[in-house]
């Protein structure tokens, strides 16, 4: 028994809290501060009211302006054509249709009967031809349709038109049209109003010319009606309003009356939540104490951890079911329900709330007090059902072939000792048979088992070996078992241990410098867009600094979206994500056009260039425009990193190995210190102060190009000369 009341009375405030913040995540931005007007409860019917005020008053369509938009495509034609087969087809269709019924009238001597219809008959069979050979005969037939749906929407705009303006009443606008300058109003829109929304014309009211509710029209028939063709937009500046009067009308009182109701009831529980907060607070450690003295925390210390886990979550998936549906109790339109028997229901869910969660947080204190220490928690996670098992079947399954010959092994023994203890209580000569058994199977399993298992044994010594730093010696393989495999798989991981040892030292800080040029490449521009847009944002500025902030932030702007780019292209190569079109492409006809596409700027760098071609064509199977992705890049990177009053070459020739073999040499502007195969790094640039304006990317680019084509590309420097040659097969 419970002497104290407060403990209890804590603990019921504790699930109130609980409650109150489930509540507060659901609804709280629809109801704190905000009157009915300015919730979200509007909404949906200003968006109806907004979307069908352009079809139905604002934008109504004459019929004669859709009819002349109306477009027959020779698709359509051809499609009515051929809807029910081919000529012959439908000639035969429209004869077994009649046969029947003519031959009837032949039987009964209904002369006219018969001659009616043969003349039915042939005028179909005259239409069919004639829809397969005249395109116009056609076209006419489906514009008649077209048509025909075009009166039925407009007649059906006409009636809707009416409706809506008896529904929406309570509704005023003075809008007007931004093209046109033409005015629709309805109301007074300079009455005391309860809301309102201002279009403006940077704001505008966008409608449509068609009822999104009778658009269906247009495709009630099998016709592909092309009903985008029709529709069109209108833009309106003006005021919607609904005036403090026409907010007393009933559709809108009624959504005004549920809004407010549910506005206190929930601001009443979030009131009682921060109530109940300092209470519970204040009662927490006779809550425990509570608890900690309940019976039942005896039982529930013995039962394994598996299944404590198992009933505190149904206790906590039961307590968020139930907190659903007493909210969604809260949350239901009052005004169509019985007051009485509604708040009878609110409170039978809250009860059972209170109950659930009740056992919930006693569930949830005996199991903190289970585990509230590490060694505590390892002890029980030992000690459940689900440990012991895993263990014992996980590990006996890391080798399908070693749980095989475990399970013969078992099998083996248990067949033979059930079979000996049948056999010695059944009697009789079938002892002899079952040792036969055991000698034959049971014996040459089990020292295959042992064999394994030293097998076994030396390999795991082998491999601390390998863990303690000593890679000089090999595990031993024999045969083709799975712990063969198993050894063999060691060595190789022996060699790669020791290939990685030496390349971790490069690896690392190639890393290391990847991510400081990424970092340093993009947060250069980066910073730069912060800090001018902040500047933008001053309106002291004069008109001659904002353009001048622009040029600057769209320049940046370009700059790092060049950036992005290239770091998404090269990584998209790298991946082998990026898809060949390859074809015989003329290599000495791309490369001259490629370079020539940039001799100006060369001469404006003051670059000499000195361009080696052969007269005849050289061919390769290669993606004519990534070949030019790679030229480019090295025509640019020259242009970069080439010092100014030096001469460029660029070779293009066949090799003796019959391969195309393209050369780009320069003189660098910069000490070209470093190894150059990593100048093929991402983000790696000959420049080590990072001034020039590319993304240090080029190079890389033009590799991944490289190794798709399934080419050779190199880079040799001595001292400030750089050259870089490409080579790949001639077709």
């Amino acid at each position: 028994m419970v002497k104290n009341w407060k403990p209890l009375l804590a603990l019921l405030c504790l699930i109130w809290v609980i409650f109150g913040i489930f509540t507060f995540s659901k609804v709280g931005h629809r109801y704190i501060g905000k009157s009915y007007f300015q919730s979200e409860n509007l909404q949906p019917q200003l968006d109806d009211f907004q979307s069908e005020l352009g079809p139905l008053v604002l934008n109504v369509p004459k019929a004669e302006d859709f009819k002349s938009k109306i477009v027959v495509t020779q698709s359509e034609i051809e499609e009515h054509r051929n809807h029910y087969g081919t000529l012959g087809e439908q000639i035969g269709n429209i004869k077994a249709q009649y046969a029947e019924r003519i031959q009837e009238a032949t039987n009964l001597n209904a002369t006219e009967l018969k001659t009616k219809l043969e003349k039915e008959r042939d005028a179909k069979i005259k239409d069919i031809t004639t829809n397969f050979g005249d395109d116009e005969h056609v076209r006419k037939k489906i514009l008649t349709q077209k048509e025909e749906i075009v009166d039925k929407y407009i007649k059906a705009v006409q009636e809707e038109a009416k409706n809506f303006v008896k529904i929406n009443n309570q509704w005023s606008y003075e809008l007007t049209n931004t093209e046109t300058g033409e005015t629709f109003s309805s109301g007074n829109v300079s009455d005391s109003s309860a809301f309102k929304i201002k279009f403006t014309e940077q704001h505008p009211l966008t409608t449509s010319n068609i009822s999104d509710y009778l658009k269906n029209i247009f495709y009630q028939t099998g016709i592909g009606f092309g009903m985008e063709d029709l529709r069109e937009t209108f833009d309106y500046t003006g005021i919607i309003t609904i005036s403090k009067k026409s907010a007393q009308a009933e559709s809108i009182m009624v959504g005004y009356n549920n809004f407010k109701t549910r506005q206190y009831t929930f601001s009443f529980i979030w009131l009682m939540s921060i109530v109940a907060a300092v209470f519970s607070w204040k009662g927490r450690k006779e809550v425990l104490q509570m608890v900690q003295g309940l019976k039942g925390k005896e039982a529930f210390a013995k039962m394994k951890i598996d299944y404590t886990i198992v009933l505190l979550l149904i206790s906590a998936f039961a307590y968020l079911i139930t907190s659903d549906t007493a909210f969604y109790s809260i949350l239901n339109d009052f005004y169509d329900y019985n007051h009485v028997r509604h708040l009878m229901d609110i409170l039978f869910k809250i009860g059972a709330l209170i109950i659930i969660a009740m056992l919930f947080f006693v569930q949830l204190i005996w199991l903190y007090d289970r585990v509230n220490t590490a060694q505590k928690l390892e002890e029980n996670l030992k000690g459940s059902v689900l440990w012991s098992l895993g263990e014992s079947i996980t590990d006996l399954f890391i080798n399908r072939s070693i749980a095989l010959h475990s399970i013969v092994m078992i099998g083996a023994a248990f067949f033979g000792g059930g079979s000996l203890v049948a056999t010695l209580i059944g009697g009789g000569g079938f002892p002899f048979l079952v040792l036969g058994f055991c000698a034959m199977i049971g014996i040459p399993a089990m020292l295959l088992f042992l064999s394994r298992m030293g097998y076994l044994n030396r390999i795991m010594k082998d491999t601390r070996d390998m863990a303690d730093g000593r890679l000089n010696r090999n595990v031993k393989v024999m045969g083709k078992s799975p712990l063969a495999e198993h050894a063999e798989n060691l060595n190789h991981l022996r060699e790669g241990v020791s290939t990685s040892m030496h390349e971790q030292a490069k690896s690392e800080r190639l890393k290391t410098e990847l991510i400081t040029n990424v970092s340093h490449d993009l947060r250069t521009p980066l910073t730069s867009i912060i800090t001018y847009t902040d500047l933008l944002k001053n309106p002291t500025i004069t008109e001659e600094e904002r353009q001048q902030y622009i040029h600057i932030l769209d320049k940046k702007s370009e700059r790092l979206k060049l950036l992005i780019e290239d770091l998404f292209e090269v990584s998209k190569m790298a991946s082998g994500n990026m898809e060949l079109h390859r074809s015989r492409v003329d290599l000495t006809q791309l490369v001259q056009q490629a370079v020539g596409e940039h001799e100006e700027d060369l001469a404006q760098a003051h670059l000499d260039l000195r361009m080696t071609k052969p007269h005849e064509p050289i061919y390769a199977y290669v993606d004519g425009q990534k070949w030019w992705r790679l030229i480019d890049n090295l025509i640019v990177n020259v242009l970069k990193y080439a010092l100014e009053g030096t001469r460029v070459y660029v070779t293009l020739k066949r090799t003796a190995e019959g391969d195309a073999e393209f050369t780009v040499k320069n003189v660098a502007k910069y000490e070209i210190s470093e190894n150059a195969d990593e100048l093929f790094e991402r983000f790696k640039r000959a420049d080590a102060s990072r001034h020039t304006e590319g993304s240090g990317l080029g190079l890389a680019i033009a590799q991944s190009i490289v190794d798709l084509h399934g080419a050779r590309m190199s880079i040799e420097v001595d001292g400030d000369l750089f050259k870089v040659i490409v080579r790949i097969p001639a077709a």
